[in-house]
């Protein structure tokens, strides 16, 4: 194989780093469209992203969802969740990357750098964004499929630990120097993935990586630039203090229903990790 030795590359977190939500939940509406899912699921997608957006997600919180989203996904086919990803991704997630991810992209690649989309989310909806932007290397969760079909199963849960030892078999792949390279996130969940690289950046960090970041003495970015996700014309009926009012209320529901899960909207899965 053919690589530069000791070349730099950088490697980005997705959710809330690149883009303003988590395209683990960003679908919702085009699978209610296609048939995939129901009313009630397609409004519980819509309040857990709200929820998200405001309060990010905890270690425990992301376990929760993973087992949650296969519990969803379990028997769909996989050839129409990747032509539904696809057909809808212009109108679903393009406007919502930030602007200043996708210019930092850009960067380093003018700079020569390989970049490597990181993500807990799974693989047929990761690399559709990643194509969005350019790039074509992605570490991603890897989701069981048994004749055609999601099984539930995980073969590969890329969080925490993970996405570092995913970060160290690329740089043995393509000879990157971690020394020399870069990771950009969001959540203190990916301190292996920072922590094992020579520049590590918080991007819109939640309070346990702010900690950290400050530390360490790490750069902190604030991305803000989103293509709205509202029309001017819902943004001015729907004010910020409306929306952490609904997601008190709607985590309180969720909290009453399963002490355990605050985004207990289904039926857990017992998937294999």
């Amino acid at each position: 194989m053919n690589f530069r030795a000791s070349q730099p590359a950088a490697f980005f977190d997705l959710d809330k780093t690149i883009i303003a939500r988590s395209c683990s939940f960003a679908f919702g509406r085009e699978f209610l469209h296609n048939g995939l899912i129901t009313p009630v699921t397609a409004l519980q997608l819509s309040l857990a992203q709200t929820l998200y957006r405001i309060a990010g997600h905890s270690s425990e919180q992301m376990d929760a969802t993973r087992d949650q989203l296969l519990s969803m996904v379990t028997g769909w086919e996989v050839q129409t969740v990747r032509r539904i990803t696809n057909e809808t991704l212009q109108q679903v997630v393009s406007p919502t990357i930030y602007a200043e991810a996708k210019e930092l992209i850009a960067h380093h690649q003018r700079l020569g750098h390989d970049v490597v989309i990181v993500s807990a989310s799974p693989r047929d909806l990761v690399e559709p964004i990643a194509r969005e932007l350019g790039v074509y290397q992605v570490a991603a969760s890897e989701l069981a499929v048994q004749d055609g079909r999601y099984t539930g199963d995980v073969l590969f849960y890329c969080k925490g630990e993970n996405k570092a030892q995913a970060i160290r078999e690329f740089a043995e792949v393509y000879g990157y120097d971690l020394e020399r390279s870069f990771a950009y996130s969001d959540s203190a969940t990916d301190l292996p993935m920072l922590e094992i690289v020579g520049t590590a950046v918080a991007v819109n960090p939640d309070r346990g990586l702010r900690r950290v970041a400050v530390e360490q003495g790490w750069e902190i970015k604030v991305f803000k630039n989103p293509v709205p996700l509202l029309s001017p014309r819902h943004r001015s009926r729907v004010t910020v203090p409306a929306l952490v009012l609904l997601a008190c209320g709607v985590g309180a529901w969720a909290f009453h229903r399963s002490p355990r899960n605050a985004f207990g909207f289904f039926r857990t899965s017992n998937p294999t990790t």
